[in-house]
């Protein structure tokens, strides 16, 4: 029952090995795609994790800077926000932009103020689903306007946003007049450690033969 069940379990972690190897290869292919228009809403009940994560998406609007979010953030650049600026588009619907990443010195917006830009602009990214609740052990409070995952419903909701895409946008590294906020800075990484596992449970198969044999062998050995 031992060795079936390792070995069961072995097979299991070969099949997400396969399917964790094509995810990261249908992500990179996304990523590196030509960028296409950000879904609009007759396509938003069918948008997902799985289809749309990391697509490559532009969208051109005029940045409602008023209602900006800033979200607590850890980068190559060290600890500071995302700031989460509220989009509308040109299509008539409005979508958060993750326009990247500020210092803390750099947290009021008045400290980059020529990177609040007017008019009519062009943002290419990458689309993102939404990360609801909160970070690890923080929870967002909207009402204290502390921000530590992208939630888009709660901060839509709170910055009272109508006809909201039900995901952000993370903006790529083209720069930003004044250099903040600074894009480009999405971390595209999977763990993929189902090889090891499934060496792991091919390994306590193999033991539980021998630790079999061997005790098969003890048994004969005590009634010689």
């Amino acid at each position: 029952m031992l060795f079936a069940t390792f070995v069961a379990l072995g097979v299991w972690q070969v099949q997400r090995l396969a399917w964790k190897t094509d995810l990261i290869a249908q992500i990179d292919a996304r990523v590196h795609a030509e960028a296409v228009p950000a879904p609009g809403p007759e396509a938003w009940p069918t948008v997902s994790r799985e289809r749309d994560q990391y697509r490559r998406v532009v969208v051109r609007g005029v940045f409602l800077h008023d209602r900006e979010t800033r979200v607590q953030a850890v980068t190559d650049l060290g600890g500071g926000f995302w700031v989460m600026t509220p989009m509308r588009t040109e299509r008539g619907f409005t979508v958060l932009v993750n326009r990247g990443f500020v210092p803390p010195e750099r947290r009021d917006s008045a400290t980059r103020a020529a990177g609040q830009v007017s008019g009519p602009q062009t943002v290419v990214g990458l689309l993102r689903i939404t990360e609801p609740g909160g970070g690890f052990l923080r929870r967002n409070d909207p009402d204290a306007d502390r921000w530590f995952s992208r939630d888009v419903s709660a901060i839509t909701e709170a910055r009272g946003l109508s006809d909201a895409a039900p995901y952000f946008i993370d903006a790529d590294v083209t720069a930003n007049p004044g250099g903040w906020p600074r894009g480009g800075l999405t971390v595209i990484r999977f763990a993929n450690s189902h090889l090891v596992y499934a060496l792991t449970w091919f390994g306590m198969a193999a033991l539980t033969l021998v630790g079999f044999g061997v005790f098969v062998r003890e048994r004969r050995r005590r009634r010689a």
